[in-house]
């Protein structure tokens, strides 16, 4: 087959990383993480990224390759991934994209062409302030259809939308995607919701025993992240953030994080639905099998 690319993906907790390494080593394949914020460093417990042990059974790309200062974006990602797929298929393996972060896996796999619109930094000054739920209603006002389709509790994004909305003075274009050069096998792992909330919940107790906080604490204590970054970043980190500036217990931080997780959950199930192309599996021997007919092609 001409240029294999196998692609995991399931949503938050389902076993993605560990059942990617693997498949991996049974076919001789390195992994590309395709998780939005794996791609920082120092943000381990939180992002739930693999231990050095797990990258020294396989190797593993775009782990701890961006400041968590800055925004790595899912142009940047989809550029450096296309550059790791091919030096992976020239050393003769086969590349594995895993992960949960839906916008990085189809700016891959649909080579996503993105709008050339630099940072407006006044802009963003701005409205640095506002909350998402402002940022929602004025994109809203500004373009209905990508209001639709963003994640609203995302300030990041929002605020992106709306930089392009100012800078162009149209609605945000809608991804132009170009054929795809690699074949892909994507593959689903699945899970049902009230079985995925039980797992969130044991893997939020583990990391947090593990001491999530504590990661999170010496990263602002060493100045590589600032309490208004972390909070962009959501999940985890906005709580832990909320949690240290004093404005929720340990208990609450826990249940809103559990709670959160749970409908980040249900919002990736929900975008992976979408693509008939995903072929969706309960357990290895089935993944298995489907590599194995894909490969002999």
């Amino acid at each position: 087959m001409k240029n294999p690319l196998i692609v995991i993906l399931g949503p938050t907790s389902s076993g993605k990383s560990s059942l990617g390494i693997k498949l991996a080593r049974k076919f001789r394949g390195e992994i590309i993480s395709a998780d939005s914020r794996q791609v920082y460093k120092g943000m381990n417990l939180g992002t739930g990224k693999v231990s050095k042990k797990e990258q020294r059974l396989v190797p593993h790309h775009l782990l701890d390759v961006a400041s968590p200062k800055k925004q790595f974006t899912a142009a940047e990602f989809k550029t450096s991934t296309n550059v790791t797929i091919v030096k992976i298929i020239e050393a003769g393996k086969i590349p594995f994209l895993v992960g949960g972060t839906p916008f990085y896996i189809y700016s891959v796999i649909d080579n996503l062409q993105f709008p050339e619109v630099v940072p407006n930094l006044k802009l963003r000054k701005q409205y640095a302030k506002k909350s998402a739920a402002e940022l929602f209603q004025m994109l809203k006002k500004l373009d209905l259809r990508r209001a639709k389709s963003i994640d609203r509790h995302n300030p990041r994004r929002l605020l992106r939308a709306i930089e392009i909305i100012k800078a162009t003075g149209k609605p945000v274009p809608v991804l132009s995607s170009l054929p795809f050069s690699y074949s892909p096998l994507i593959l689903g792992i699945k899970k049902e919701l009230p079985q995925l909330y039980k797992l969130i919940d044991s893997r939020i107790e583990k990391r947090l025993k593990a001491g999530m906080v504590k990661e999170v604490q010496n990263l602002l204590k060493q100045k590589k992240i600032t309490h208004k970054r972390l909070q962009e970043m959501g999940l985890e980190y906005r709580f832990i953030s909320l949690y240290l500036c004093g404005q929720m217990t340990f208990p609450q931080m826990k249940l809103q994080m559990k709670n959160a997780n749970h409908k980040f959950a249900k919002r990736q199930l929900t975008w992976f639905k979408t693509d008939n192309r995903i072929h969706w599996f309960k357990n290895q021997r089935e993944a298995e099998k489907l590599i194995r007919l894909f490969l002999i092609k």
